[in-house]
């Protein structure tokens, strides 16, 4: 299997299981990445998190270039070595980071100005070019291309032309970023606009066939952004299956930054591969947890002589060693440990559902699977 290219092992309706060849390792899909933003999964070494099931992690560009710098973790062999993750990265191009703080940045056709107000105030200018070369000195297998993500709601004109500039943006990521260990993805736009999203889909097509036609690179994948930016995930829904399904059926998929369980489920009906988000370890740290029962809530007082696992469904080191009871009062006296072990959990929920979803495609009943999850206690994960 070649560097970079994808392998339909089986499908199942509009889903998918899939092979990806990467320079750290093979993963398959379908498939959720926990997020390291700042080279760490929160709480959880580097080394632990293969056994939780990660296959990839995911880490920030802008957040690494600021802290400790793009050169130190260079130096240090790569953004992998440099947490002791032994597997596949992918780095988000930190487009979204900038554009979220609004009061620190100021874009314009070329790139965009910004001051690290979160850090040390320190002023900066990225362009496309720029920040992929910042990405190559970070490492990754997987890099993505600098993007503009508008919020939700919007005014379809400026919806438009934030996707047209990220568009444009795409295209001198590819002609700039030369790494031939890493790949890029470039990354779908258009808000909940069915037209701006196929625009925005053939613009990316476009782009890569006038890439090849000079000798240049394809883009190894895509990513679809510019969903979970405060509309409800119903509204999502309308456009997302038309997106993934409207991209190259020869590479991967990825819908960025969405993780509770069952939108999971559901956006792999849909045709996606892959899936990121911190939700996993951020409502760890809150002390909720997945379950197969749906979600719970650990300072609930009827937990407090509840000495069974945590989900009886689950063989995660967290569930086959601790209690209800336990976990609970680790989060009551606010012990670092309790948002440790929770978010352990769920990542393992996460990407033990995933592979799960993975074996139902392979055996040609995911429309089974799903309507099984759908009608389940655990689909009340809100």
């Amino acid at each position: 299997m070649a560097l970079f290219d994808l392998t339909i092992d089986a499908t199942s309706g509009n889903a998918r299981a899939t092979t990806y060849e990467t320079a750290h390792g093979t993963f398959s899909t379908p498939m959720f990445m926990p997020v390291g933003t700042h080279a760490t999964v929160k709480g959880i070494p580097g080394e632990l998190l293969r056994g939780l099931g990660s296959q990839v992690v995911l880490a920030n560009t802008y957040h690494l270039y600021m802290r400790p710098g793009a050169d130190v973790v260079a130096e240090a062999g790569g953004v992998a070595r440099f947490m002791n993750y032994d597997g596949p990265m992918l780095t988000d191009s930190g487009g979204f980071q900038l554009f979220s703080l609004a009061h620190m940045m100021k874009e314009d056709a070329q790139g965009v100005n910004f001051q690290a107000l979160d850090y040390d105030g320190s002023k900066h200018r990225w362009t496309p070019e720029t920040n992929m070369a910042i990405q190559e000195q970070i490492g990754a297998d997987i890099v993505m291309q600098l993007d503009q993500c508008i919020g939700y709601p919007a005014e379809k004109k400026d919806v438009a032309a934030s996707t047209k500039l990220s568009w444009e943006w795409a295209a001198r990521c590819l002609a700039a970023h030369a790494r031939p260990d890493q790949t890029l993805f470039g990354i779908v736009q258009g808000g909940m606009h069915r037209d701006l999203r196929a625009e925005s889909v053939r613009h990316l097509v476009d782009i890569e066939q006038a890439s090849l036609a000079a000798g240049g690179r394809r883009f190894g994948g895509f990513g679809i952004g510019g969903y979970s930016v405060g509309e409800d995930h119903e509204v999502m829904f309308e456009t997302l299956g038309d997106t993934a399904r409207s991209l190259p059926a020869d590479r991967p998929r990825y819908l960025m930054g969405v993780g509770n369980p069952t939108t999971l489920v559901r956006a792999v009906r849909e045709g996606v591969d892959m899936f990121d988000c911190v939700l996993p370890t951020r409502t760890g740290r809150m002390g909720t947890a997945f379950s197969h029962t749906g979600r719970m809530n650990l300072r609930n007082a009827k937990y407090t002589r509840d000495f069974t696992p945590l989900d009886h469904d689950c063989d995660c080191p967290v569930c086959t060693q601790y209690t209800r009871a336990y976990l609970r009062h680790l989060v009551k006296q606010n012990e670092m440990l309790g948002g440790i072990l929770l978010s352990m959990h769920n990542i393992y929920f996460l990407t033990k559902l995933m592979a799960r979803a993975r074996e139902a495609i392979l055996a040609d009943a995911y429309e089974e699977f799903y309507q099984a999850w759908m009608h389940s206690p655990a689909a009340k994960d809100y």
